[in-house]
């Protein structure tokens, strides 16, 4: 599903003012609350994400160097872990799954623009990464991707197509490598 927002990107804003004034309001929270938050302290990370809108699971580990752009449009299953440095830029909605890993450096991005439109307008297409996944360092998902259950991104990777469920996926583009073959017991 993508939703595209119709606005000349050059010069109108692609975001309502809600929009617009709650990136705000987190961003003075990211930086005086979450970030400088003791490394320890998930549960008040995982609060101060639900305040504006996230949906978190249980044991929800999100370190304080992870950068998250609107919170509300986030899900993140029990004992998901997203560790500093990892950028969610989820302009559209982001889901990671169920003890799901997304590692330092890596960056869903869920937004982009129709470069064949004459304003560039924005189009945000959501990402899923499936529970017992792991997205390695410094790897790069595009919009609309779904990492399977149980897949791997290899290290800075860029996904350009959905990664099959339990298959270790690497390159530029990523391509399934290989099964994975160790499972939840």
């Amino acid at each position: 599903m993508n939703a595209a927002i119709k606005n000349d990107a050059r010069t109108q804003p692609s975001f309502s003012l809600w929009n617009r004034l709650g990136r705000v309001a987190w961003a003075v929270v990211y930086w005086t609350l979450f970030r400088p938050s003791p490394r320890p302290l998930h549960g008040w990370r995982a609060m101060l994400l639900r305040l504006f809108g996230a949906r978190m699971g249980k044991g929800t580990h999100i370190y304080p160097g992870a950068r998250i752009w609107a919170p509300w449009n986030l899900e993140c299953g029990d004992a998901a872990g997203v560790a500093s440095g990892a950028i969610l830029y989820n302009q559209g909605f982001i889901t990671i799954g169920r003890r799901a890993v997304v590692s330092q450096g890596a960056h869903l991005c869920a937004g982009t623009h129709d470069h064949e439109q004459p304003g560039f307008p924005l189009i945000t297409s959501p990402i899923t990464v499936g529970a017992e996944a792991w997205l390695g360092a410094e790897c790069f998902v595009l919009p609309g991707i779904t990492i399977g259950e149980g897949a791997v991104v290899g290290a800075r990777a860029v996904v350009v197509k959905d990664a099959p469920p339990w298959m270790v996926c690497v390159g530029h583009p990523a391509k399934p490598v290989k099964p994975r073959t160790c499972r939840p017991s």
